[in-house]
């Protein structure tokens, strides 16, 4: 599509400044060096934080105090021993046993399978369902995506140094997007420090004045810049732009099997990198709403029975699309364990 025919679409593009739309590229608006030169990145990120910050207020009596302070520190919360043993070793039961068809990605040294948790999965899984279901999992997901929803679920199995190459692309410094936005894992095996373990910039959630400065400048040329997911609204940011910025040094979280980490992924992180071959497994949840609404509710009513049947359309129409080429991206893989090797 040449930049003029971009801009016939410009007056549905204006709509998505009040929506959580992101990518710069895609979007001749959001995207537009002159009114990001003029403050409209600004205004997004800020009015998004505000509204952010008000629904949380909001929202405070799910979580304890101290979790409240500790995520208004970090942008994360570390919850070790987060079931009890019994429940723990119940959940470990079902997801080893769990077979049932997969989704998969190859990308550098890393290869991901996703095993979505959803009304497909999720009835024949009874304690899984109850301790995704209940408010200890639900609040703290609440909270800190700044919403009451019910988060998206997977399986999430993670090889890295599978293969020889280069690190994967959520192996660099990023922001997930501009506004208050959720996701966890709740880890099933240990991570070890010198594995891919999550890796957070401590109070990176919160943009202080260099970090505006530097989103600022990023906004004038990402729609035509060479890296993509920036350009597509995931900053990538170097360690040494990170120093600059004045945020404390990153931490890279080596955890224990049951430990729950949940974090805004709008603050700078990334998959740590892995010294040598290991495999993660946790249950991988995330959820994203509209930035700019007043209330802590989602727009549309939570109906149990078609969680994620919507996405499975989305998925087979994309499969059908582009059936007899070569597996590119994310794509069904057939019946797939957990642990089963790539």
């Amino acid at each position: 599509m040449t930049s003029w025919t971009k801009w016939l679409w410009a007056p549905l593009h204006a709509f998505g400044v009040a929506t959580q739309a992101k990518s710069f590229r895609d979007n001749v608006v959001i995207g537009s060096p002159w009114l990001n030169r003029h403050g409209l990145h600004v205004w997004r990120r800020r009015a998004a934080a505000r509204m952010g910050q008000r629904r949380r207020a909001a929202l405070a009596g799910l979580v304890s105090a101290e979790d409240a302070a500790a995520f208004a520190r970090d942008g994360y919360l570390i919850k070790p021993d987060f079931l009890a043993p019994e429940v723990f070793a119940a959940l470990q039961a079902e997801v080893s046993a769990l077979e049932v068809p997969a989704r998969e990605f190859v990308d550098g040294y890393t290869f991901t399978r996703l095993i979505p948790l959803d009304s497909v999965s999720l009835p024949a899984m009874q304690a899984t369902r109850a301790v995704v279901a209940s408010a200890a999992y639900q609040n703290l997901h609440a909270y800190v995506g700044s919403f009451r929803r019910f988060p998206r679920l997977s399986i999430q199995t993670i090889f890295s140094r599978f293969r020889e190459d280069v690190p994967d692309v959520q192996s660099h410094y990023h922001s997930d997007t501009f506004h208050p936005t959720v996701k966890s894992w709740l880890y099933l095996t240990e991570v070890d420090a010198a594995a891919a373990a999550f890796t957070y910039v401590p109070g990176s959630h919160v943009a202080n004045r260099r970090r505006m400065a530097w989103e600022r400048r990023v906004s004038l040329t990402a729609r035509e810049g060479s890296d993509r997911l920036t350009a597509e609204g995931s900053m990538r940011i170097s360690e040494a732009e990170l120093h600059r910025l004045g945020y404390p040094a990153p931490r890279k979280l080596a955890v224990a099997p049951n430990t729950l980490v949940i974090a805004d992924t709008s603050g700078f992180h990334r998959r740590g990198i892995s010294q040598s071959q290991a495999c993660r497994i946790s249950i991988w949840a995330y959820s994203r709403s509209n930035p700019f609404l007043p209330f802590v509710g989602s727009v549309l009513p939570d109906v149990p029975a078609l969680r994620g049947r919507l996405s499975r359309a989305v998925w087979a129409v994309l499969e059908a699309a582009r059936r007899g080429k070569p597996a590119r991206g994310w794509h069904w893989a057939g019946v797939r364990r957990a642990d089963t090797p790539p």
